[in-house]
């Protein structure tokens, strides 16, 4: 029976000192230093009872513990020890005990610095950071968001952090976004491995004090799904505070209405693939529109701002259209109204505010008749439907749409509309014959549509060869037509410009230009909502002659005052020379108003202006 005890004191024992064991780095140097003072204490009693001689020539006890502590942790002491050979061999015994108890304790320290090194590489510490702006998600659109925040925050919250929460190696993430923006140094950059579709995940880039979210949509088939996930978490969240506000991308309509339930009421949702319809319907009866967005979008140049407009109250719209020096007025945000371009009699009320294009809001102070058209649509993928659908209601009655791709979109074709009429050819958009044949000459605008059922990069490369096609045949016409085409990669627009086509409409850069836009300012979905809605006022690029007499030198002011008569408010112009050349392609936004301008007939006045 005490035989039995004694075995499971042992394993008790063994089972406590197992525990203590796997409490770290902190255990294990506790252990060695109860270790070293045991050692130390040992010799200590040895050296006083063997060698009374020694032991009085050494100090004491007082001494003996200090020489045996000095030899537990300098070997090299030793050295210059005399004495009788019991005292010699017991220094010896304390300096060999330390060499293992030092070595170990290296050791230890080693092995838990690395351990530490290595979890702070895997991106899993805890955020303590007030103010800054988390992106949830990683795909390429990540590196123009947080290229666009730089950016925007240059010159106002100084170092202002952005923080990317993703399911990849932080490493990796840190040295991706160093190499490909270049900005990333005016902020600083955090980056977090973790799931934002786990709640514990997000609890490390510190939401509660955030100022805003953005949510992108990753790559893949499920992309919405994510998305969808992601705000049930942030909507579900006890949030300490006032949420921040949260920005987020939906790449599939269909999914919206599921989006908006999930994110709640305060969330601000894109539809990405209703505004890429709209973009391409529109651009394609105006090049360069996607130009003028981007502009728009991107803080580079001027951007829209909403400036209080106390100081104009009891004026009207009108009288406004000149009242900022370094300022373009398009419209007038009320309590609960937006309004785009208003008729130039609107009052300006107490409590108003201008929608004012701007290149900073520190620097804010005080047509021909309608025909029918004829439209070739190159090529199918999944907006396609929606974009003809869209189209009907831009176009005169009795305009005409042709389909051009491998296969009949028969249920496209045969639907009833109310303005266009749809027919189908059938096309091989890389092949030459195959264009050829489709009678190019009878168009007014032809509309070359990304193929989605192949790899992005693969499917640029082949709208690149339809567009050098295209622009050969459209030079032996006499150019009859606009081109108007779709591109996965902002990239590959840079390659594209050989082309020469009208206008490029880069689907992912749009999107997270106007995804950043409302992250930094959530009262603008109203202005963006509105210039891409039909029924209301539309950003429009008018003929210069319809404003100034070609050729002969003026001002931006007198371009303002021209549209105003219009009932019209002029933002800017484009130079038709220049229309190939990035980074703007022809395009100046918010221009001095009193530096001489002279605009020729192929130029361009940008307004926001009734359909």
């Amino acid at each position: 029976m005490a035989a039995v005890r004694r075995i499971r004191w042992r394993q008790r024992l063994r089972y406590w000192f197992d525990g203590t064991m796997d409490r770290g780095t902190p255990a294990l140097i506790g252990w060695l230093g109860l270790a070293s003072v045991g050692l130390i204490a040992v010799v200590t009693v040895l050296v006083v009872v063997l060698t009374n001689s020694d032991t009085e020539a050494s100090g004491g006890w007082g001494g003996v513990a200090w020489m045996s502590l000095l030899r537990t942790l300098d070997p090299g002491t030793m050295g210059s020890d005399t004495g009788r050979p019991v005292f010699l061999g017991l220094m010896l015994t304390v300096t060999i005990g330390g060499i293992f108890i030092v070595s170990a304790l290296i050791g230890v320290l080693t092995t838990g610095l690395d351990n530490r090194i290595s979890q702070l590489r895997k991106g899993k510490s805890q955020l303590i950071e007030t103010g800054h702006t988390i992106v949830l998600g990683w795909s390429d659109e990540v590196f123009t968001v947080i290229g666009e925040l730089a950016r925007a925050n240059q010159g106002h919250r100084r170092r202002a952090c952005v923080v990317v929460l993703a399911d990849q190696d932080k490493v990796d993430m840190e040295d991706r976004i160093r190499a490909r923006i270049a900005e990333a140094g005016s902020i600083r950059v955090i980056c977090r491995s973790g799931s934002p579709l786990k709640r514990a995940d997000l609890e490390l880039v510190s939401p509660d004090t955030a100022r805003a979210i953005l949510v992108l949509p990753p790559t893949g088939p499920e992309a919405d799904i994510d998305v969808i996930k992601t705000l049930l978490l942030l909507n579900n969240r006890q949030w300490d505070k006032t949420r921040p506000h949260v920005v987020a991308a939906v790449l599939d309509s269909d999914n919206l209405a599921a989006a908006r339930l999930a994110a709640g009421d305060d969330a601000l949702l894109v539809d990405a693939d209703d505004i890429m319809v709209r973009l391409v319907v529109q651009s394609h009866r105006q090049a360069g529109l996607s130009a003028v967005c981007i502009d728009l979008l991107d803080f580079a140049g001027s951007e829209f701002y909403l400036a209080p407009a106390a100081r104009l109250a009891g004026s009207s719209y009108g009288e406004a259209l000149n009242a900022y020096s370094l300022g373009v007025p398009v419209g007038v945000h009320k309590p609960g109204q937006m309004l785009l371009n208003p008729s130039t009699d609107t009052p300006i009320e107490t409590g108003d505010k201008l929608v004012v294009l701007a290149e900073d809001d520190l620097l804010i102070k005080i047509a021909d008749s309608p025909a029918p058209d004829r439209t070739l649509l190159i090529g199918w993928n999944a907006r396609a439907t929606k974009i003809i659908d869209l189209l009907d209601r831009f176009v005169e009655p009795g305009s005409r749409l042709d389909i051009a791709a491998p296969v009949e979109p028969t249920a496209a074709v045969q639907a009833a509309r109310a303005n266009l009429t749809v027919g189908y050819k059938a096309c091989e958009p890389t092949t030459r014959a195959s264009l050829e044949a489709l009678g190019l000459g009878m168009y007014q605008h032809v509309v070359v549509l990304a193929d989605d059922r192949i790899d992005p990069d693969h499917a640029d490369d082949r709208t690149l060869v339809t567009l050098l096609h295209l622009r050969d045949i459209e030079v032996r016409l006499g150019d009859p037509f606009s081109i108007v085409t779709e591109m996965y990669d902002d990239n590959n627009r840079q390659v594209a410009q050989v082309t020469k086509a009208d206008d490029f409409i880069v689907s992912s850069k749009l999107i997270s230009l106007l995804l950043t836009q409302l992250a930094e300012n959530r009262h603008l979905q109203a202005v963006f909502g509105d210039l891409f809605d039909p029924a209301g006022s539309e950003i429009y690029l008018k003929s210069a002659g319809d404003y100034l007499v070609p050729a002969m030198e003026a001002n931006f002011a007198t371009v303002i005052e021209s549209a105003r008569r219009q009932g019209h408010s002029a933002i800017g112009y484009r130079v038709h020379s220049r229309s190939d050349l990035a980074p703007g392609y022809g395009v100046v936004l918010n221009p001095p108003k009193l530096e001489p301008l002279t605009l020729g007939p192929d130029d361009n006045v940008i307004v926001v202006a009734p359909a």
